[in-house]
Formats: C-alpha cells, sequence, structure tokens
C-alpha cells in the first residue's frame, strides 16, 4: 500500500483483520461442535441445498430450542423439509433428525465419552487449521516487509519494527485461538 508520500508501506491494519477473519471463523466452527446441550449455533454450519444452491440452515426456516436437549427447525418451504433434514444428516453431527409435519425436530443425545474425546480431537484440528491460517499472514506481511526494504522503500530500523509489530500480532491472535480451544474443550469434556 502507498502512503501520502507515494511511498510503499505494510497495511497492519488489513493483516489484523486477515487475522482476526480466522478467529471469527474459528469460531463459528467451534460453535457448531455439539456440548451435550442443545444451542441453535449447532447447526449453523449445516448448508442446504435448494433453489438450485446451498443455502445456511438459517435461510430455510426458523431454529429454535424448544427443550434443553432439542432443536427444533420451523422450515418456511414445506417443499424443503427432506432436503434440510438430509442437510443435517449429512453434516456428520451425530443427531438424528425427525419430520414432524412442517418442522424437523432434532434430539441432542448424550454424548459418550468416545465421542467427547473425537469432538475434541475435531475441534484441535479446527485450531490447527486457524493458526495455520494465521502464520500464513504472518508469512505474507513477512515477506512485503523483506521486499519493501530491499526496494529501499523503507529503511532497516522500520523493517525491524513493524516485523516485531507483525511479530506480537501474530502471538496474540495465536493465544487467542489456544484460549477459545481451551474453552471449548471443557464445555465438550463436561459431563
Amino acid at each position: 500500500m502507498a502512503d501520502k508520500n507515494g511511498a510503499q508501506e505494510l497495511d497492519v491494519q488489513d493483516m489484523e483483520r486477515r487475522m482476526s477473519g480466522a478467529v471469527t471463523s474459528l469460531k463459528g466452527e467451534l460453535g457448531g461442535l455439539r456440548t451435550g446441550r442443545a444451542s441453535a449455533s449447532l447447526l449453523e454450519p449445516v448448508m442446504v441445498e435448494a433453489y438450485g444452491q446451498t443455502m445456511p440452515i438459517a435461510q430455510m426456516g426458523t431454529v429454535s430450542v424448544p427443550e434443553p436437549r432439542s432443536l427444533l427447525i420451523q422450515v418456511w418451504d414445506k417443499g424443503l423439509v427432506g432436503a434440510v433434514e438430509k442437510a443435517i444428516q449429512n453434516a456428520n453431527l451425530g443427531v438424528n433428525p425427525i419430520i414432524d409435519g412442517q418442522n424437523v425436530r432434532v434430539p441432542i443425545p448424550d454424548l459418550n465419552e468416545e465421542r467427547r474425546r473425537e469432538l475434541v480431537r475435531l475441534a484441535a484440528k479446527y485450531a490447527e487449521q486457524t493458526r495455520v491460517a494465521i502464520r500464513n499472514v504472518r508469512r505474507d506481511s513477512m515477506d512485503s516487509l523483506k521486499s519493501l526494504e530491499k526496494d529501499g522503500h523503507i529503511g532497516k530500523d522500520d523493517a525491524k519494527k513493524l516485523s516485531t509489530e507483525v511479530q506480537n500480532a501474530t502471538d496474540r491472535f495465536v493465544k487467542e485461538v489456544d484460549s477459545l480451544l481451551h474453552e471449548r474443550e471443557q464445555e465438550i469434556m463436561q459431563v
């Protein structure tokens, strides 16, 4: 990015926005892992084939939590009830949806120890993918810094200062990922 004098500089806000986006994505993925309690966020990652495209389940109907151990989707278009049921089954959430007229009921079974450990491994996988995404943003920023310094657009001292700033942002976002993972693991393993 160019500053007001036309010189090139590193866009720190864009780098942090990209890292923050990776963490936001992780929050959505972790929200989709069930903990034994019913939560509408369990169905957020479910995509339904409808009208020739894939759409989030929230655009198919109203998702509610009528009881602590069940979800209810009131599907707006009666013709899509089967598609909603199929999408939930194919999402591998460990639940079996039941069609009830124009509604789809999703009872939430108790989690056994094996399933809890499986969910913890999945959460760890999501967290690692997010760490990799954050490190890729860091690598891109460091590459930009090196080329800016090599081309003479910034001095050695500025490059050192900016690389420290990039590393601090990376460390901060990775720490946030670790914290989110730890919280979610605790929720999943809670009986």
